[in-house]
């Protein structure tokens, strides 16, 4: 214990690890936060590829769009009725 350079280093440590503004617990919080932001930059990036795909898809024909248009928003003809059946809710036991 009368090592001044091993007090230092206990010293050092110490700071590094606990009080100082970066220490070893805010640096592991930062870190999952960049793995979680990354985890959902991939997710996004991959999520716009999808739309652009879809995208390519639908404006390369009109019977797709047409597809489209009657599957997600519900569209009809004119000459046309639309029934939408929807399952029944599950009894509660």
């Amino acid at each position: 214990m009368k090592n001044k350079f091993f007090i230092a280093f206990a010293a050092f440590v110490i700071w590094i690890s606990f009080l100082d503004k970066t220490n070893l617990m805010s640096q592991y919080q930062f870190q999952s936060e960049v793995n979680k932001l990354e985890n959902q930059k991939a997710f996004f990036i991959q999520e716009i590829k999808q739309t652009k795909e879809e995208q390519q898809e639908l404006l390369s024909s009109p019977e797709k769009l047409e597809k489209f248009a009657r599957e997600k928003y519900y569209m009809k003809k004119d000459n046309e009725d639309l029934f939408i059946i929807t399952p029944a809710p599950k009894p509660q036991p």
